[in-house]
């Protein structure tokens, strides 16, 4: 991290309003969703897409997570899951919450058919290449906004494999943002499949360093039968236990089960390697998703940490500093945020 002749951290991190200096953030959490809509839920008429609606759902929700202590979140969606940075703008600008967008594509089953034939004869996905610029661009110039040009830029670069396992698609996705990655100094976070380690191997194998890649997926209930959270950390990327207050029926551990793993990384010297987050969804439209609000993890988890024998200052680094290091931009980039 870049320190000026005071010794003080110069690292700035990408939010909608563009880029604040990281220790400004506060309590971050690095995998929610502000908006969640299934695509072309705008299509369906029973469905109500009325944004001051939104707005107010989501300022309510924001506001409550700011009362609690929280000082970010970031929205790790990408760039088909409704994602509105204009009015993620707006929303910040009312709350005072920090909101970092995302860029990226995934899972194979999020993809639309422009991104799978790239409108090539004969069909295939858009050339690794130009998936990279596609993201990349996001990072350094602003997120795309349908016939408004861009705006604010996207801090996180985001994928997802396939539960079942990850597909020849997704690899290709894997393997793009990695590229942009490097391009641009952002972090990767990663929602694995079956297989942590072999996908951490795609995104090593381009040649990104595991320790700007987010794991996410590592408190379900298969990856805990195998370790997988203590290799990943081990390995040296960041682990994201990235569903807190979800539960063994949903197909993740418990609170309990989540807070022994999180002692145990700490235990092991790996305390400056995993993050916290609940994967809550502001506003979903189009479909069911859990009824946790982004205060969990600061009125629910936190005190169960505490409980546990947590210090106050692993209690810090877990859900400031090591989100703060992740999220920090490894390259100096220029962007000009217009006022829309």
């Amino acid at each position: 991290m870049v320190e000026n002749l005071n010794g003080e951290s110069t690292a700035l991190v990408h939010t909608v309003l563009g880029p604040v200096p990281a220790k400004e953030l506060g309590v971050i959490l690095t995998s929610e969703s502000i908006l969640n809509i299934v695509p072309g839920a705008e299509f369906a008429p029973e469905i109500d897409m009325d944004e001051n609606k939104q707005f107010e759902v989501l300022k309510r929700a924001l506001k409550e997570y700011r009362w609690l202590g929280g000082g970010t979140i970031v929205d790790r969606g990408g760039m088909f899951r409704g994602r509105n940075v204009l009015l993620y703008r707006t929303l910040s600008k009312e709350t005072g919450v920090h909101i970092i967008g995302s860029t990226g594509l995934g899972p194979e089953t999020m993809i639309g058919s422009y991104f799978t034939t790239g409108q090539k004869n004969p069909p295939g996905p858009l050339p690794l290449d130009h998936l990279a610029d596609l993201y990349a661009k996001e990072v350094t110039e602003g997120i795309v906004v349908p016939r408004r040009e861009r705006s604010g830029p996207a801090g996180l670069i985001c994928t997802e494999a396939s539960r079942e396992g990850i597909t020849e698609l997704e690899e290709h996705l894997y393997r793009a943002s990695a590229r942009a990655a490097l391009i641009t100094g952002a972090p990767v976070s990663i929602q694995i499949g079956n297989d942590a380690e072999y996908e951490l191997d795609i995104l090593e194998r381009e040649g990104l360093d595991v320790s700007r890649v987010i794991v996410g997926g590592l408190d379900r209930l298969d990856m805990m039968e195998r370790g997988a959270a203590l290799e990943i950390a081990r390995r040296g990327a960041m682990v994201a236990l990235d569903h807190a207050g979800w539960n063994p029926h949903e197909g993740y551990v418990s609170d309990d089960r989540r807070v022994q793993l999180v002692l145990e990384l700490f235990e092991a010297g790996l305390a400056d390697r995993v993050v916290v987050s609940s994967n809550a969804s502001g506003c979903a439209i189009g479909q069911e998703v859990s009824q946790l609000g982004f205060g969990h993890v600061l009125d629910s988890f936190a005190p169960l940490l505490r409980k546990a024998g947590c210090s106050a200052e692993h209690l810090r680094q877990l859900l400031e500093e090591n989100p703060k290091r992740i999220l920090s931009l490894e390259a100096e980039v220029d962007i000009e945020i217009t006022n829309s």
